[in-house]
C-alpha cells in the first residue's frame, strides 16, 4: 500500500489553508457491504473464525465502543466482517485519508493524528454515538506492535468511555502478528487468523467505575504475548524469510553490546560487530548457534532494551542525532516532500531542524506518551513521526543504523519520567 506524495518547499506547504473539519458520517449500508466483499479474500486465505461472548447483552441497533488490538493491517478487514451489518465509524490516522478521503470518509473514518492529544476527535466520537447512533471502531493502541506485545494505552482512556457512556466490545486476534509482523517488510506467513469479540462493560458498569478502575480493566484486557502464544499453541511458522529485518526490533547485541550493528536475514540474526548469530526457529524463539542464547524470547530481548535505554537516560548518556528526510502533513490532498534536516532527541524532547534553515520545530516530552514509528511506511522506509494538531513531520532517518524502535522506547521512558517528575512536584 502507498501514498500520494507531492515534491514542495517548506514555505509553500506553510501557505496551504488547512483541511477543514468535518463531523463523521455514518456509512450506508452499501459501503459496509462494499468493505466486507474486499475483506472476504483475506478472511478466507488465513481460515479465519470468531468466537462471541456475551454478544447477545448488546442491542442489533444499540451504538457502542470497540475495542481492537492493533496486530497487523488485517485488523480492519476482520472488524468489517465480524461486525457487519453494523454501522460503525473507524478511528484511523489522518495518513489513511490522503488522496482518497471521500471514499474512506464515506467507509466512516474518522482521522486523527497518532499520539497527539485531539479533543475533535472525542467531539467525533460523541457525535458518532449519540447524534449519529452509530458505534465506533478504536484501536487505542494507536500503533503496532513492534515486538508482538501491548504497546501503551493513552491514560484519558476511561475518561473518553465514561463521556460516551455506551457499551464497550472487546475484539482480540490471534495469529494476525504472526501472519504480517511489522518488522518483516509486508511479507505473509501462512498462519490462521481468529478473533474473540466479547461484550466487556455495560453503560450501568462504565457508569459505576471510575477512569482509573477502566483503564485497569482495559490495561489488563490489552495484555498479550503473540510470541508466547505462538510457541504455546504450537503454531510453526516455516518461512524461509521469517528474519528477515529483525533487526529493526533486536537492534542491540546481548553479547558485544553494539547497537546498529545487527542484520536479520533469511531465518538468521546476525552481529556484524562480534559475528554471534542467531536462528529465529519455526516455534518463534531465538536460538544462538554457538555459545549462550541470552535471550530465547523476543519480548524479554525487546524489554532488555528497553531497560538498557532507561539507565542511558538516567546517567545522561542517550541521545538521538540523525540526518532525515522531511515529508509534511496538513490536508489529505497529499504526502509533501519538503526537503531534507535533522533530528534530535534528549531528555528534553525533539527538536527537527532543515529546510535550508526555514524548519526548527521543537516537541517537549510530555508532548506525547508514545511515538508514531513505523517500519516501510507505506513503503517508503522506516519512519518517526512528531507533530501537533496542525502539522504533523515524518522523518525518515538517513542511516544504516536502526534507530526508530530505540526511539519508540525512548519517548515512552522520557514521557515517564517526566510524569513522575510532574507529580512528584504536585506532591511537595
Amino acid at each position: 500500500m502507498k501514498i500520494k506524495t507531492k515534491q514542495m518547499s517548506y514555505e509553500q506547504v506553510m501557505a496551504l489553508p488547512r483541511a477543514k473539519h468535518q463531523p463523521p458520517h455514518k456509512p450506508n449500508i452499501l459501503f459496509r457491504t462494499l468493505l466486507r466483499v474486499v475483506c472476504t479474500p483475506d478472511l478466507i486465505a488465513t481460515r479465519f473464525t470468531c468466537r462471541r461472548i456475551g454478544m447477545e447483552k448488546l442491542g442489533k441497533r444499540e451504538p457502542c465502543l470497540i475495542l481492537m488490538n492493533h496486530a497487523s493491517f488485517i485488523d480492519l478487514k476482520i472488524a468489517s466482517t465480524i461486525l457487519y451489518p453494523r454501522p460503525f465509524n473507524i478511528v484511523c490516522t489522518a495518513d489513511g485519508l490522503v488522496g482518497k478521503k471521500w471514499l474512506m470518509r464515506q467507509l466512516g473514518c474518522i482521522p486523527t493524528q497518532k499520539y497527539v492529544p485531539d479533543i475533535r476527535l472525542v467531539r467525533d466520537m460523541v457525535h458518532a454515538v449519540r447524534k449519529k447512533q452509530c458505534s465506533v471502531l478504536m484501536y487505542p493502541e494507536a500503533g503496532y506492535s513492534f515486538d508482538g506485545t501491548a504497546t501503551p494505552l493513552p491514560d484519558t482512556l476511561g475518561s473518553c468511555i465514561k463521556l460516551l457512556g455506551v457499551p464497550v466490545i472487546m475484539i482480540r486476534t490471534e495469529g494476525a502478528f504472526s501472519r504480517d509482523p511489522l518488522y518483516n517488510n509486508l511479507q505473509l506467513r501462512r498462519v490462521k487468523v481468529s478473533a474473540e469479540m466479547e461484550y466487556l462493560l455495560s453503560p450501568e458498569q462504565i457508569k459505576s467505575k471510575t477512569p482509573e478502575e477502566i483503564n485497569a480493566i482495559l490495561k489488563e484486557q490489552f495484555s498479550f504475548d503473540y510470541f508466547r502464544w505462538q510457541k504455546e499453541k504450537g503454531v510453526k511458522i516455516t518461512e524461509p524469510f521469517r528474519a528477515d529485518f529483525l533487526n529493526r526490533v533486536l537492534y542491540r547485541c546481548p553479547y558485544c553490546q553494539t547497537e546498529g550493528q545487527m542484520q536479520g536475514r533469511g531465518i538468521t540474526l546476525h552481529c556484524n560487530a562480534c559475528s554471534k548469530e542467531w536462528a529465529l526457529t519455526e516455534d518463534g524463539e531465538m536460538r544462538a548457534l554457538a555459545g549462550e542464547t541470552e535471550f530465547s524470547h523476543i519480548p524479554d530481548w525487546y524489554r532488555w532494551e528497553r531497560e538498557c535505554v532507561r539507565r542511558e537516560i538516567e546517567r545522561g548518556e542517550y541521545s538521538l542525532d540523525v540526518p532525515v528526510d522531511i515529508c509534511m502533513l496538513i490536508d489529505t490532498k497529499a504526502l509533501y516532500r519538503v526537503g531534507e534536516g535533522r533530528l534530535q532527541h534528549t531528555k528534553q524532547g525533539f527538536h527537527l531542524t532543515g529546510c535550508d534553515g526555514k524548519l526548527d520545530y521543537i516537541q517537549k516530552p510530555l508532548a506525547s506518551y508514545s511515538l508514531n514509528s513505523d517500519y516501510y511506511w507505506y513503503e517508503i522506509g522506516d519512519v518517526i513521526g512528531i507533530g501537533n494538531t496542525d502539522v504533523l513531520y515524518y522523518c525518515f532517518p538517513k542511516t544504516d543504523r536502526d534507530v526508530v524502535a530505540k526511539t519508540r522506547l525512548a519517548t515512552e521512558e522520557i514521557y515517564r519520567m517526566a510524569m513522575l517528575q510532574k507529580q512528584n512536584r504536585f506532591k511537595e
